[in-house]
């Protein structure tokens, strides 16, 4: 059985180092997953990978089935899941490259399929959310980050946008009013849906770019993709130090 599952976003839609033992397509009472479940093992660990966006990367945010692919990550077993996802950056703080751990999120969705609890239902279940993202996986990032010498922003607001557009300025100047340090569109409702399910949730969030209006100009997608490009190759150091250390 496979206890971690890793969520992949966009420039990480497959694990590399993962020696893959097999592929498993799940059927779902909530359609099909983004992609068969990859299984395998890394640094000796079970470990199952789900490319978010797709293999081919192809599903835009507000298309990616949410709840089909935490159901399935459930049913095969997982019980923590590390969402890596590349975003804007807000705050001062949040430069293009830099890796952050979010510790909150602001849902600016709509439209999605974004709960378990609408049918048959015996009563009205309500769930708490006060803190979004699991502090236990969290801190495990955290630890992983400093044993594997990866600079993280220990912290950071999430503000999940409906996308695929990127942003107005003023609707960045919206979301730092808000709270918000840092903008992406596939945070919610993924973060929710962990937690009806009982899973140990967090995000490992990579800054693509500066946010609209906090850059020198026009955002390019030349410019973000050497952003994730070079944060990736920080997020794999990081995830071999968690699977490392993850059972103690």
């Amino acid at each position: 059985m496979t206890d971690l599952a890793i969520i992949g976003g966009s420039g990480f839609s497959r694990l590399e180092e993962l020696k893959i033992t097999r592929r498993e397509v799940i059927h779902t009472p909530y359609g099909e997953p983004s992609a068969p479940i990859t299984h395998g093992t890394f640094k000796a660990r079970k470990v199952a990978f789900l490319p978010r966006h797709g293999t081919a990367h192809t599903i835009p945010p507000h298309k990616v089935n949410y709840r089909a692919n935490i159901w399935a990550l459930k049913h095969i077993g997982a019980r923590r899941i590390v969402a890596i996802a590349a975003v804007g950056g807000i705050g001062p703080e949040m430069a293009p490259s830099v890796i952050a751990i979010p510790e909150q999120i602001i849902d600016y969705t709509y439209g999605r399929e974004h709960t378990y609890f609408e049918h048959d239902l015996s009563q009205v279940i309500h769930i708490d959310f006060t803190h979004p993202y699991s502090e236990k996986i969290r801190q495990r990032l955290l630890k992983a980050a400093k044993a594997a010498n990866v600079p993280v922003v220990a912290g950071g607001v999430y503000g999940a946008t409906q996308g695929p557009r990127l942003e107005t300025a003023m609707e960045i100047n919206r979301m730092e009013r808000d709270g918000c340090t840092l903008v992406g569109m596939t945070g919610m409702p993924e973060t929710a849906l962990a937690r009806e399910l009982g899973l140990d949730y967090a995000c490992c969030a990579v800054v693509a770019n500066w946010a609209a209006g906090r850059g020198d100009g026009p955002i390019s997608m030349k410019e973000i993709e050497g952003h994730i490009g070079r944060g990736m190759e920080q997020i794999i150091s990081l995830i071999e130090a968690l699977v490392g250390g993850i059972g103690r």
